[in-house]
């Protein structure tokens, strides 16, 4: 069922004609013209109109009393929600949650990934677990020169995997359950499983890719055909790989059989990854991002995710700007966003990388409210070309998952192969990442992302690529959870979080209003700002183009501008919202 709600309350007169509305449906392609018959019109901008509202779905949205769990996948939240009903806490919903996602959700959801996690343990006390894949010791700087492709298709695309490393690590330091009790649902789901809308559209858009690979049609195109909605898939190699991993924990993965699957299949098709480099991989516990936004204490992660740096440095610009007090999505609103985020992706793609390789990043200065406002204060009336915008210092496939339970444990979780299916090669059952090409592998040339980013991020042997993952978790002034997010979608996943969180802080929204409301982005470069159907109307875009701005409308899926799970603390409840732009579901008991 879907219901139709109202967009933000009228707060000042003027605000009318700024409340958020739901994207436009895809204007139909014009047909060609007979003879002598004029041309048709050239179809209208989605604008959004004084008519216009935007849909909450309800089948991905859920309100509870005392614990909640929001992911892209209907099955994967279902074990989540049963794993707290169980008297599990929130890292076993977690974890439980991650190994369901690498079987129902395969084109982000992961064991051949990485990620991160940040966990609120209890009041005064939270953690940031870093699980990002590595370079294989054999890369280097320049190994795409030659075949620049070889960064996103292939075995060469994959670094280390190690999100299996990363859940092992978080569930052995807070989980409560027995590890084989979180593995188990995986495991039964690997044995058979629906397909669901989302999933069975993700394979037909890349079914051309996924033929490249034997492994990989087997699985999705079985006879050649696109697996289609409702599709029973049983993966027996995922789920003996599922099963060595209840067995033996991280070591079932990194050691022993699987281990010599995936050394060997890298080895035979000239892929990098070897028997050293799984035994070697660790995660690392990190301490989170903590900054204050409007009252609010928020938790964010650390390098090597810019994530938590972009949104702490858009919030300390922010601090001296009401933003609520300006028209959601009219022309002021979308000029201090649009100028914000050009300096804090500027600053990111210059200056950030791997911590442990790149030692003089100067992370108290950009964490500084006086960088932030050195950097407010170059914010004028008009549109700032990038080429003029420095960091002013010397120098698309990822899910999210939330949980949260009666005690307040709470874990916002962003895991990726980064783009959807990864590689394309299948290995034990489960997808390759193609995270390599989250490095500069050409310094000063834009990533799949478009991202244009420096030598601080290129490729050395062991180094963490830099991500836009930004799982956030938010607290009210007592300390106690108010909100959690994350997302997927490159580097939309930044300015969707972002977003979100300010929907629910500055504009009073619901978690599902929050995650449905139209958005846009922009990271610097490209000089353009990207907006979603129905985001601004037509006079907000005749007045940004007249202060200069590129005005352009996303195309394709509502995942382009990114896919958010939330989770909102409201009175005596939660509210949970799996954004519909990427499916799944939030339950709760």
């Amino acid at each position: 069922m879907r219901r139709l709600l109202a967009m933000i309350a009228l707060v000042a007169c003027q605000r009318g004609s700024d409340e958020p509305k739901p994207a436009a449906k895809a204007a139909p392609t014009p047909v060609a013209p007979q003879a002598n018959q004029p041309p048709p019109p050239p179809p209208k901008a989605p604008y959004r109109t004084a008519a216009s509202t935007y849909d909450v779905d309800t089948t991905v949205t859920a309100s509870a009393p005392h614990d909640m769990v929001s992911s892209e996948s209907v099955q994967a939240t279902q074990v989540g929600k049963d794993m707290l009903a169980a008297g599990g806490n929130a890292v076993d919903a977690a974890v439980a949650t991650a190994f369901a996602l690498a079987v129902a959700h395969p084109t982000a959801g992961n064991l051949g990934g990485g990620g991160f996690a940040v966990v609120r343990v209890g009041k005064d006390k939270a953690e940031a677990l870093d699980f990002r894949e590595t370079a294989p010791a054999a890369a280097s700087p320049d190994m795409y020169k030659d075949a620049p492709k070889d960064s996103l298709v292939g075995y060469r695309a994959a670094g280390v995997p190690a999100s299996v490393a990363g859940l092992y690590a978080l569930h052995k330091k807070y989980g409560k359950k027995p590890w084989k009790d979180v593995v188990a649902p995986a495991i039964a789901l690997a044995k058979g499983f629906a397909v669901d809308k989302q999933l069975a559209r993700q394979i037909q858009g890349r079914s051309e890719a996924l033929r490249l690979y034997p492994e990989t049609a087997a699985i999705w195109l079985p006879g050649g055909a696109p697996r289609k909605e409702g599709d029973v898939v049983a993966i027996p190699d995922l789920a003996a790989t599922l099963q060595r991993i209840a067995d033996k924990g991280a070591d079932g993965f990194y050691k022993g059989e699987t281990a010599k699957l995936i050394a060997d299949a890298e080895k035979a098709h000239g892929g990098l990854i070897t028997l050293a480099d799984l035994a070697g991989y660790k995660p690392i516990w990190r301490a989170p991002l903590k900054f204050d936004y409007r009252g609010y204490h928020v938790l964010g992660m650390p390098l090597p995710s810019s994530g938590g740096f972009v949104i702490e440095l858009t919030a300390n610009i922010f601090r001296n700007l009401e933003l609520g007090k300006l028209p959601w999505h009219g022309t002021e609103h979308v000029h201090n966003l649009v100028e914000v985020w050009r300096r804090a992706f500027a600053a990111r793609n210059e200056l950030l990388g791997d911590p442990a390789y790149v030692k003089d990043i100067p992370l108290e200065k950009l964490m500084s409210q006086t960088y932030a406002d050195q950097l407010a204060s170059t914010i004028a009336d008009k549109a700032s070309p990038s080429k003029d915008v420095p960091a002013l210092l010397e120098g698309v496939h990822t899910t999210n998952l939330c949980a949260v339970d009666k005690d307040g444990m709470a874990v916002a979780m962003t895991t990726t192969i980064n783009t959807t299916f990864g590689s394309g090669v299948t290995i034990a059952g489960f997808i390759m990442n193609n995270e390599m090409d989250d490095f500069a592998t050409k310094p000063g040339s834009p990533n799949v992302y478009g991202l244009v980013q420096g030598e601080a991020n290129k490729i050395e042997p062991g180094k963490r690529m830099l991500s836009s993952m930004s799982p956030t978790i938010v607290l009210d002034a007592d300390g106690n959870v108010a909100m959690l997010a994350g997302a997927g979608g490159g580097p939309r996943i930044i300015t969707a979080v972002w977003q979100v969180i300010s929907n629910v802080i500055d504009f009073k929204m619901t978690a599902a209003q929050a995650d449905a409301a139209p958005r846009l982005h922009h990271q610097h470069l490209p000089e353009h700002v990207e907006f979603e159907a129905d985001s601004i109307d037509e006079a907000t875009e005749t007045a940004l183009k007249g202060r200069g701005y590129d005005v352009q409308w996303g195309s394709g899926p509502r995942s382009f501008f990114g896919a958010v799970t939330t989770i909102v603390r409201a009175g005596d409840h939660w509210e949970g919202s799996s954004d519909r732009r990427g499916g799944g579901a939030a339950m709760g008991n």
